[in-house]
């Protein structure tokens, strides 16, 4: 495992994203899809600790959310939806910014929830339509 501070390399080999990575964002960050980079690896924190984040090793450097209409020629075939679930304890607050992205997710197709319990997670993944965030 590697361990970063400072710039991301990409690869595990000293290699950097290459300029394209915003303008692709910046390009396809309108319309009906969404991209966001997804920085992995970890770091020691100032207590010593080790810190992950990103997705998961292997995980592409630009993650998103794309619209599609489904239409009569793609009945019969799996499309992905992209899930997001917000965990949070039983009188946890979710922060405006949080809710903002989960309400994109929803707008785009996706399945998105807070979530307090596990009975919480499996009731808004049985959901086959958008639903309201609940608290």
């Amino acid at each position: 495992m590697h361990l970063f501070v400072g710039r991301i390399p990409f690869g595990g080999h000293g290699r950097h994203l290459p300029g394209g990575a915003s303008s692709i964002c910046l390009a396809w960050g309108r319309g009906t899809t969404r991209l966001w980079r997804n920085n992995t690896g970890g770091l020691i924190d100032r207590q010593g600790r080790l810190v992950r984040f990103g997705l998961c090793k292997g995980s592409s450097d630009l993650i998103g959310l794309r619209s599609v209409k489904v239409t009569t020629a793609m009945v019969g075939q799996h499309i992905g939806q992209f899930v997001a679930i917000e965990v949070k304890a039983p009188q946890g607050a979710i922060r405006p910014e949080q809710e903002s992205y989960l309400q994109l997710v929803q707008r785009f197709g996706g399945v998105a929830a807070i979530c307090r319990s596990v009975e919480d997670a499996e009731h808004s993944l049985a959901m086959a339509r958008p639903m309201p965030l609940c608290r």
